[in-house]
C-alpha cells in the first residue's frame, strides 16, 4: 500500500540552495517510491522583495547583506557547485551576474500551480535553471515567458497574467502565512503541513525524513 504525503516546497528561484534541496528531494522521492508518493507544491518566499528594476551586482549585494569578501563568495559558490553536481543541477561556473527581483516568478508559479498542478515542477526547475545556469535576468518577461514555454504551458495565457498583475494577492496572502509560522529562510520543506525539513539537505536526510513520517501515519 502506497502512503501519500503533501509537501509544500517554500522557496524563491533566486536561491541557489532551493536549487540544491528541490534536487535533493526529488532524489529522495524517486527512492521511496513505489512506498511512498507525495503531491509537490511550490510557495513563495522573495529573499529580496524590496529589489528593483534590473536587480543589482550580485557580489555588491552579497557584500552588503551578509559582509562577505570576494573570496569567501568565491567558495560558497564552489560549494554550491558541488552539491548542485550530487543532485543534477548545473550552475553556471560563473555565478550568477545580478540578482533580480522574482516577485513575477512566483506569480508565474502560483497560476502553474492552481491552474496546472502538472506543469508546476518543471517551470519551478526551468526556473531554476535560467537563474543559476543561464544567468538570466529574472525581472523580465521573456525570461520567464522562455521557462513557462520549456514547462509545456500555454506562452499566451503565461503572458496575460504577467501582463495583468493576477495573483498577486495570492503570492502576497502565501508568504504573509508562512512568515506568521516562523519561516525566515529558505528552502523549507513542509510535510503534511506539520514537518519542516530546513535547507539544503542531502538526499538521504529527505528519505530518512519522507520514510519515518510515513511510518508514523
Amino acid at each position: 500500500m502506497t502512503t501519500e504525503l503533501k509537501i509544500d516546497f517554500v522557496s524563491d528561484v533566486s536561491c541557489p540552495w532551493c536549487a540544491v534541496g528541490l534536487g535533493a528531494l526529488q532524489q529522495a522521492l524517486a527512492r521511496v517510491q513505489p512506498d511512498i508518493s507525495a503531491s509537490l507544491n511550490f510557495l513563495p518566499f522573495e529573499l529580496n522583495p524590496q529589489m528593483g528594476p534590473g536587480g543589482q551586482d550580485l557580489g555588491e549585494h552579497l557584500t552588503e547583506k551578509y559582509g562577505s569578501t570576494p573570496e569567501q563568495q568565491a567558495q560558497i559558490r564552489e560549494n554550491i557547485r558541488l552539491r548542485g553536481v550530487e543532485v543534477g543541477f548545473e550552475f553556471n561556473t560563473q555565478g550568477r551576474a545580478r540578482i533580480y527581483n522574482t516577485f513575477d516568478a512566483h506569480r508565474l508559479l502560483m497560476w502553474a500551480g492552481l491552474e496546472h498542478p502538472a506543469q508546476q515542477a518543471a517551470l519551478k526547475r526551468a526556473l531554476l535553471e535560467a537563474c543559476h545556469g543561464e544567468r538570466a535576468a529574472m525581472d523580465q518577461p521573456d525570461t520567464l515567458l522562455t521557462a513557462a514555454d520549456q514547462a509545456g504551458l500555454d506562452r499566451a495565457a503565461a503572458e496575460q497574467v504577467l501582463s495583468s498583475g493576477a495573483y498577486a494577492q495570492e503570492v502576497r496572502d502565501s508568504q504573509a502565512r508562512y512568515h506568521a509560522a516562523g519561516i525566515h529562510s529558505v528552502p523549507a520543506v513542509i510535510i503534511n503541513d506539520r514537518h519542516l525539513i530546513s535547507g539544503g539537505q542531502p538526499s538521504a536526510v529527505f528519505e530518512r525524513a519522507l520514510r519515518q513520517i510515513a511510518e508514523a501515519g
